[in-house]
């Protein structure tokens, strides 16, 4: 039989055949600068990469052994569509515990990861005509998953000069008749910024007044420093309970990431919907990985205590040598393992530095002239900073500090 071979489509017919949700689809922030560095890195040069948004830390033993047993057990098969029933039910002791919260476990949904929580939530709450509240500088993934949901993102731009901190009133002047969620991040991905009790009651008169949900991403949560005491937004009054998900998991706490276990906690109308968009997705997460977050949950909490002082030390350092360098300026990371500084001394420069119109050009410039790999701030919606992330070795984070310095000051 002689096969007849099909004509080949040019690239525009295909172009053609993609979605308009998708063509307003922006890519990852991080994905031009991942790809050239990698591309450097292969040709031999030394790069410090100051890009990551995981714990560079092992998982605990304890986790990874559960994972084991949970594999010789034959715990190999699907579980229930929102997880096991007895990790939602460590989630709810973790929440009362922890947070002052009492759920029932038809209150949770788990998910693959953090994000996937978050899509899921987003998709069953947000419909064509809705506004999402979104403070900037932002996670990338909010305003895609708003827009993918055929809501519209209202960004609203923190002040630097305050910390990165969304203020009451700044909220209340973003929300219309067509307002349906208020979604944030606490601690705060890229800035660092962490909500004070007072700054959140603030937030939830606003919330409460005109009636909207709240998305909680909390994900940082266990990543605080100088003191500070986290506050669950749903924990501060029994009404926004009501009129609020959490979103929450065990990557960045547990150095979990590649586990993809996270969860929503919330109204169990909406819980219930959300599973519905992941039954017909992903279904449940991995069963191995659940039981690893049984045991991560339920098990020694120290380890945690270790690497968030670890991280504190190196926010310091990080800090520090920031803070040394002429025409740059940044707010001190409350929580997180994120620096977000001001380079836009460098891009008004130009007559020293004509390359650097953006923060694009600022990490193209880094990477090429002395082999640091930061995030464009572009891509968290301010075009004036980059972002670094201190989830790496002292020694490396010095070395970095040492290069950017020298750099900058030629």
């Amino acid at each position: 039989m002689k096969l007849i071979p099909l004509p080949v489509l040019p690239a525009e017919e295909f172009l053609l055949m993609l979605t308009t949700r998708i063509k307003n689809i922006k890519p990852s922030a991080t994905v031009s600068i991942a790809a050239k560095a990698i591309a450097l890195k292969e040709t031999g040069k030394d790069i410090i990469d100051f890009s990551v948004g995981e714990p560079d830390f092992p998982t605990p033993e304890h986790i990874k052994q559960a994972a084991v047993e949970a594999i010789a057990a034959n715990h190999t098969k699907y579980t229930a569509n929102n997880g096991l029933l007895p990790l939602r039910e460590a989630i709810c002791a973790k929440l009362q515990n922890e947070n002052n919260l009492e759920y029932h476990p038809h209150d949770i949904l788990v998910s693959n990861g953090a994000k996937q929580a978050l899509f899921n939530v987003l998709l069953s709450v947000v419909q064509p005509g809705d506004e999402v509240v979104i403070p900037t500088p932002y996670w990338p993934s909010y305003p895609e998953i708003v827009k993918l949901a055929g809501g519209t993102p209202v960004l609203v731009e923190t002040d630097e000069s305050a910390g990165f901190h969304l203020r009451a009133e700044q909220l209340e002047a973003a929300i219309t008749p067509a307002t349906k969620v208020f979604l944030f991040c606490n601690p705060v991905n890229p800035t660092g910024a962490a909500y004070s009790k007072e700054q959140l009651d603030a937030l939830a008169d606003v919330v409460l007044k005109h009636n909207i949900l709240v998305v909680s991403d909390e994900i940082y949560e266990k990543l605080l420093y100088d003191q500070l005491h986290f506050v669950s937004f749903a924990a501060l009054h029994a009404k926004l309970k009501e009129r609020t998900v959490i979103i929450n998991g065990l990557s960045k706490a547990y150095a979990m990431t590649g586990w993809r276990i996270g969860y929503a906690a919330g109204p169990q109308a909406i819980i219930e919907a959300a599973g519905k968009v992941q039954s017909h997705s992903t279904s449940a997460a991995s069963t191995i990985s659940q039981y690893a977050a049984i045991a991560a949950l339920q098990g020694p909490q120290e380890e945690l205590e270790t690497m968030r002082l670890t991280f504190q030390k190196r926010r310091n350092a990080i800090f520090a040598g920031l803070q040394s360098i002429p025409g740059i300026r940044c707010a001190k990371p409350q929580g997180a393992f994120y620096a977000f500084p001001n380079i836009s001394h460098f891009i008004a420069d130009s007559e020293h530095f004509p390359q650097i119109r953006n923060s694009v050009d600022f990490a193209n410039f880094l990477l090429d002239e002395a082999g640091i790999v930061a995030v464009p701030g572009a891509g968290f919606g301010n075009d004036a900073h980059i972002r670094i992330s201190f989830s790496t070795t002292l020694d490396q984070i010095l070395k970095g500090i040492q290069s950017l310095q020298t750099l900058l000051k030629k």
